[in-house]
């Protein structure tokens, strides 16, 4: 199928480094997912919430490969340490009826809420409402909820798979933590907990991020450049999408 086609395009360094190694005879080119970031939230470069705990945010599919189950028991161990936190899950899945379990075996009912799936100025308002956002993924290509949390100054605590490290700058737009491993992602938040400063500042470079290089217009002319230098004189382009 790779042979076959003009153009192969993948969405970023680590997906193009494995197909050309796999189709050296292919041409791939790396094209970023992207967004039209919502209106920027920009009260929250000068907010002050020392005063209140960290509201956390999950956005997401509910999969055990999400590491949904390693954000509880990284909530039980903020809990159990005097560092109580609010959690809020967006999204449905396989292992809603395991993390519901999970949460009473806890006693976390009180901190954690669904939410459903959420859409448009549901989903804006829940990104402007949050503090971080949790994902500790185990594998992934590229998520759009990782873009919408940067252009809403939530930054991501996220584990470096997939694209994301093309993305994200560990300790400038968001923070890296290893999947599989709640521990470490409770210690994460405590970090942030008491720097609040950060908070805000790899708020304001990941919304930059976002809108220098990850919006539907830069999408737009990267594909246009792509199939007009696929294409030469022959107009039967033939692209592939992985």
């Amino acid at each position: 199928v790779l042979r076959t086609a003009n153009l192969v395009v993948v969405l970023g360094q680590e997906s193009l480094t494995a197909y050309r190694a796999f189709a050296p005879a292919s041409t791939v080119t790396a094209i970023p997912n992207a967004i039209t970031p919502a209106p920027d939230p920009v009260w929250k470069k000068t907010l002050k919430r020392h005063d209140k705990p960290l509201a956390l945010v999950y956005v997401g599919r509910l999969a055990e490969s999400k590491g949904v189950f390693e954000i509880i028991d990284a909530l039980a161990i903020l809990h159990a340490g005097g560092t109580p936190m609010k959690l809020t899950f967006a999204g449905t899945g396989p292992a809603e009826e395991g993390m519901r379990a999970k949460i009473i075996q806890h006693s976390l009912q009180e901190y954690v809420r669904f939410v459903g799936v959420v859409h448009g100025s549901e989903k804006e308002r829940l990104w402007n409402e949050s503090d971080l956002f949790v994902f500790p993924t185990y594998h992934e290509g590229l998520p759009y909820a990782l873009l919408e949390s940067m252009a809403a100054r939530t930054p991501a605590l996220i584990s470096p798979v997939g694209e994301i490290p093309d993305v994200v700058e560990d300790g400038v737009h968001g923070v890296f933590v290893p999947n599989r491993d709640p521990q470490a992602l409770a210690d994460a938040i405590c970090r942030l907990d008491v720097d609040r400063e950060l908070i805000q500042s790899m708020g304001e470079l990941g919304r930059q991020r976002v809108t220098e290089y990850y919006t539907n217009d830069r999408l737009a002319r990267d594909f246009r450049r792509a199939y007009k230098n696929a294409l030469g004189g022959d107009s039967k382009l033939r692209p592939v999408h992985v």
